[in-house]
């Protein structure tokens, strides 16, 4: 039966990591994305932007207010500190590809690793 050497276990421990952390998910982001927005903002407690008005919100003045006030204040913390910015970006923060070209690349690197674990292994002396 084969047994992997340990460079192979290394490349196959990583590249399972890789693949764990970065794969997407269905609608949402990868875990690895998901990860770095909640170590941003751990207690959710940084100002977001407001949603964009409609029609219905620009007839109540109240609404108007309130979008204005947490607009202002989401604007205060931005330009507050360069490390209120970073964590407020780093929150906001989505996968760089699709899902679909995410998965596609993933998908390669997988491949990749799986010629290299056999590589390393034709390099390893038998015995």
């Amino acid at each position: 039966m084969w047994q992997p050497n340990p460079s192979q276990w290394r490349v196959i421990w990583i590249l399972a990591a890789i693949l764990v952390l970065f794969w997407p998910g269905q609608q949402s982001r990868s875990l690895a994305v998901k990860i770095v927005n909640w170590a941003a903002d751990p207690m959710n407690t940084l100002p977001r932007l407001p949603e964009q008005f409609t029609l219905e919100d620009g007839e109540d003045p109240a609404s108007v207010m309130a979008h204005d006030s947490q607009e202002a204040d989401y604007e205060r913390a931005y330009a507050n500190s360069r490390l209120l910015r970073l964590r407020i970006r780093l929150r906001d923060m989505r996968d760089p590809f699709e899902p679909a070209t995410q998965q596609q690349i993933l998908a390669a690197l997988a491949a990749l690793g799986g010629l290299l674990i056999w590589r390393l292994g034709a390099r390893s002396p038998r015995g």
